[in-house]
């Protein structure tokens, strides 16, 4: 049924990553309620839509990733494709700046 999704390890940890983030934000929420802050989105946002827009940028990162590997692999002459944990750990530091800059 899932052969054709690419379940590898940092896949996982990735997905895994979302969750205890959504789940996080669930209990940050109850605790203490957001207010709409301004950062430099061109609107005015909350935690949970700098989470939603950084999760979906997050997604294209590694999407596009994925879609570049082989690429990468030509352009920097590599021996193979790159290592999905680039593309990890990009998308975590560009979702942190979008929850903390955004």
């Amino acid at each position: 049924m899932f052969e054709w999704m690419a379940w590898t390890l940092p896949v996982a940890i990735f997905f895994g990553c979302v969750v205890l983030m959504l789940a996080g934000m669930t209990v940050w929420e109850i605790k203490s309620p957001t207010t709409l802050r301004r950062g430099w989105l061109p609107m005015e946002t909350t935690r949970g839509d700098r989470l939603f827009i950084g999760l979906l940028l997050a997604a294209y990162v590694n999407l596009a990733f994925v879609g570049l590997s082989g690429k990468f692999a030509e352009w920097f002459k590599l021996d193979g494709d790159p290592s999905i944990w680039i593309s990890f750990v990009v998308s975590m530091l560009l979702l942190a700046i979008v929850m903390r800059k955004g």
